[in-house]
């Protein structure tokens, strides 16, 4: 059996090289550039895959079964799964849960549910946002009771990303009755296959569904399954949120977007290149997606190095925009037949519009940055 290399170590070319070939070989071509987000029965079977071959969570500890990739190399297999056409995956449990679960979870935590992320066993979404506390999440009213040994849940979340597929869901819940704002609130993992878990498709602006309502009455999880102690579940909430920013500012659309461009650019030379306004845009693209580039792998370092602070969200407004600004410039460089179909430019310029709500839209995103970057009181 080959010895798993130092991915680290090895060089730029040689890595992306890997990827490459990794995906060439073991990636079906009927899922590669699909320009939309896939069932996980169309993905589970390269989900496995990736996670057979130790390729699935690049940015966990290679203790827990990851690739243990610095920020720069992590930047990278996001940019070469990109341009191989990699699919996106039903990913909540690797990208968010599991790096809660290394940073807070307990030994038992891990051990049980790690493996399970990265088996596929289990597909993980998140239950966040409710109607009235999108942005404003410490809104929430989602709430649990204690019985027993149990938590029984009553409430509503929003905007449930691929909730249609899930398995299980970690949600933010208050466990403290009477509690305000961010006080009172726990971080709980449970299991959407059970009485009382009702799952409703919302239609997005491209007429997929992608995201859901989840409707819990009564929904139980025992009380081994909060992460962290019961009411300081925002603790935990605050650096899942800090993980969230981090990779909604990954260049991977803005990226996608440049791609293209310049791959109609190449083929409409004669029509794009002579246009000095068009090479002028395309030009400054370039070095708007560097800019993000190198401030993405700054803010995965500190990450990393678990000192990410309130600047994080800089990253995630940039980049947000930056992915809209390339996704208009590539229905520019289309023409009329980018509007043809929502799979072509016109489906990028749909998929960047909703990043810049994600996670915290980009003008409550402005107001900590004023708030606790900048100390703006906001009074006059």
């Amino acid at each position: 059996m080959t010895a798993t290399p130092d991915w680290n170590q090895l060089g730029d070319a040689e890595f992306r090289s890997r990827v490459a070939a990794f995906v060439q070989e073991h990636c079906p071509p009927s899922l590669r550039h699909l320009g939309r987000r896939p069932r996980w029965s169309e993905v589970g079977g390269w989900y496995t895959t990736l996670a057979r071959h130790g390729w699935l969570a690049p940015g966990w500890p290679t203790e827990w079964g990851g690739m243990g990739l610095h920020a720069a190399r992590h930047l990278l297999y996001i940019e070469e799964m990109e341009r191989c056409g990699a699919p996106w995956m039903p990913d909540s449990g690797v990208r968010n849960l599991g790096p809660v679960l290394i940073a807070h979870g307990s030994d038992d935590q891990k051990r049980y549910w790690l493996p399970r992320i990265l088996s596929g066993t289990q597909v993980w979404c998140q239950g966040y946002s409710e109607p009235g506390a999108g942005s404003d999440l410490a809104g929430l009213r989602t709430s649990a009771r204690v019985e027993g040994d149990e938590l029984f849940i009553t409430g509503h979340k929003i905007w449930t990303t691929a909730a249609y597929d899930a398995t299980h869901m970690f949600a933010l819940v208050r466990t403290e009755p009477g509690s305000v704002r961010q006080a009172g609130i726990s971080f709980v993992l449970l299991s959407m296959d059970q009485p009382g878990v009702t799952v409703r498709d919302i239609r997005n602006i491209a007429g997929e569904v992608e995201f859901c309502e989840v409707f819990l009455d009564n929904a139980r999880t025992p009380l081994a399954n909060i992460v962290g102690p019961m009411n300081d579940g925002w603790r935990i909430a605050k650096s899942l949120l800090g993980f969230e920013r981090v990779w909604a500012g990954s260049p991977r659309k803005a990226l996608a977007a440049l791609w293209r461009t310049e791959e109609l650019a190449r083929r409409d030379h004669s029509r794009l290149a002579a246009d000095a306004a068009f090479v002028d845009r395309l030009t400054q693209m370039r070095l708007d997606v560097e800019d993000l580039q190198s401030l993405y792998q700054r803010f995965a370092q500190l990450l990393r190095q678990g000192e990410l602070g309130p600047e994080v969200s800089a990253l995630k407004v940039w980049a947000t925009e930056t992915g809209q600004r390339a996704s208009e410039l590539l229905v520019e460089a289309a023409g009329g037949g980018g509007l043809l179909e929502d799979s072509g430019p016109l489906g990028a310029f749909y998929d960047t519009r909703a990043p810049a709500i994600f996670s915290g839209t980009n003008q409550i995103q402005r107001n900590l940055i004023a708030r606790n970057v900048l100390n703006l009181s906001g009074k006059p």
